[in-house]
C-alpha cells in the first residue's frame, strides 16, 4: 500500500470528483453497502487490517502504524452497518512495554486464532509477531531468510491463519508482473512456501482470510491513477497440496470503493458468507476510511453507498 501521498492537492481534488462520479456504475452482484467511518483521534486512518466476531457485530482493526482498536457496529433490520463505535487507537507493544520502533511498525496483515491469540505481519522489517493479546508483548516468529529478499514497501501485506492455527501470509507484489505471488505458510514451528497464487498484472496482493466454508480468500487492489482504486476477491479451495478451484467473488468498478486493504470473512444468521472489507486512506483527506460489505449465495438488498 502507498506510504506517501498518491497525489498533490489538485491531483488530489481532480480523485475526489473521479470516486464521486464513480457512484453512478452498478454495483457487483451481493453488494450491501459502504460505511464512511471516522472519529476524533489523530491516530486515525490507514487501516489495513480488520477481523470481524463471528456475530459481525465487533471488530478488531489494524493500521499500519502500528495502532489498533476495538469497536462495535451498529447495524438496521436488514443486517446493514448503520453505525460505528471504536475505542481511542492505543499503539502495538513490541517485546516489552514500549511500542514498536518506528520503521518497524509498518503492521499490515492481522490474523486472529481460534484462541484468541493476534498475528500481524509487516512490510518494512518482513515478519510476524504473535500476541497473546493485542494489548500485551510480542513474540517473533521464526523469520526465514527469503523474508529479507522481499521488497521493502511491499512485502508481507497479507496474513489468514486456518482452524487448525496454520498461518499463510504472501507480499504485496511478487516482483514481476508475470511472477506469482509465493504463499508462505507456518505450521509446527516452521515456514515452508508449498505454493504460488497466479498474478493478474497490476492487482497486487493487499488481505486475506479464511473463510468459515474453509476456503482461501484473497483481497487484491489495482491503483488507476486520477481514477482511483479497483478492488478483486478471489477464492481458493485450501488444501496441504496447493489452492484448487479458483472463484472469482467480486470485482469491483474503478472508483467504486476506496483503498480497500483489510477483509474479513464471517457468515451471517442466513448463513450467507459476508465479506467486510476496510479501506486504507492514506492519512489523505481527500481519500475515506470506509467498511465495504458484500454477501455472497444470497441477493443482496438495493442500497447505495454514502
Amino acid at each position: 500500500m502507498p506510504k506517501r501521498p498518491v497525489f498533490a492537492l489538485t491531483a488530489g481534488m481532480v480523485l475526489v470528483l473521479g470516486l464521486q462520479g464513480s457512484a453512478s456504475q452498478p454495483y457487483a452482484a451481493g453488494f450491501l453497502s459502504a460505511f464512511t467511518w471516522s472519529m476524533s483521534d489523530d491516530r486515525f486512518g490507514g487501516f489495513s487490517g480488520i477481523e470481524m466476531a463471528d456475530d459481525g457485530m465487533s471488530f478488531l482493526a489494524l493500521s499500519d502504524r502500528g495502532g489498533w482498536t476495538r469497536g462495535t457496529i451498529t447495524r438496521d433490520a436488514q443486517g446493514l452497518i448503520t453505525g460505528i463505535d471504536a475505542r481511542p487507537i492505543r499503539l502495538l507493544r513490541g517485546r516489552f512495554e514500549a511500542p514498536l520502533d518506528d520503521g518497524r511498525n509498518d503492521s499490515e496483515g492481522l490474523a486472529v486464532a481460534p484462541d484468541g491469540s493476534v498475528y500481524i505481519s509487516f512490510e518494512s522489517v518482513a515478519r510476524v509477531l504473535r500476541y497473546d493479546s493485542i494489548d500485551g508483548p510480542a513474540r517473533n516468529l521464526p523469520t526465514p531468510r527469503e523474508f529479507g529478499r522481499l521488497q521493502t514497501n511491499s512485502a508481507l501485506e497479507a496474513l489468514a491463519i486456518g482452524p487448525d492455527g496454520t498461518l499463510y501470509t504472501l507480499p504485496e507484489r511478487s516482483g514481476e508482473l508475470d511472477r506469482p505471488f509465493p504463499v508462505w505458510r507456518f505450521r509446527n514451528g516452521k515456514w515452508d512456501q508449498p505454493f504460488d497464487l497466479r498474478r493478474d498484472g497490476g492487482y497486487l496482493a493487499v488481505g486475506a482470510d479464511i473463510g468459515p466454508d474453509g476456503r482461501f480468500y484473497l483481497l487484491e487492489r489495482e491503483f488507476h491513477g486520477i481514477l482511483g482504486f479497483s478492488s478483486r476477491i478471489r477464492s481458493f479451495a485450501l488444501s496441504d497440496s496447493g489452492l484448487a478451484d479458483e472463484r472469482t467473488e467480486l470485482q469491483s468498478g474503478i472508483g467504486q470503493h476506496d483503498n480497500l486493504e483489510g477483509i474479513s470473512v464471517w457468515q451471517d444468521a442466513s448463513g450467507a458468507i459476508r465479506l467486510t472489507m476496510i479501506a486504507d486512506d492514506n492519512y489523505n483527506f481527500f481519500q475515506k476510511t470506509e467498511l465495504v460489505e458484500y454477501r455472497l449465495s444470497s441477493p443482496a438488498p438495493s442500497v447505495q453507498g454514502d
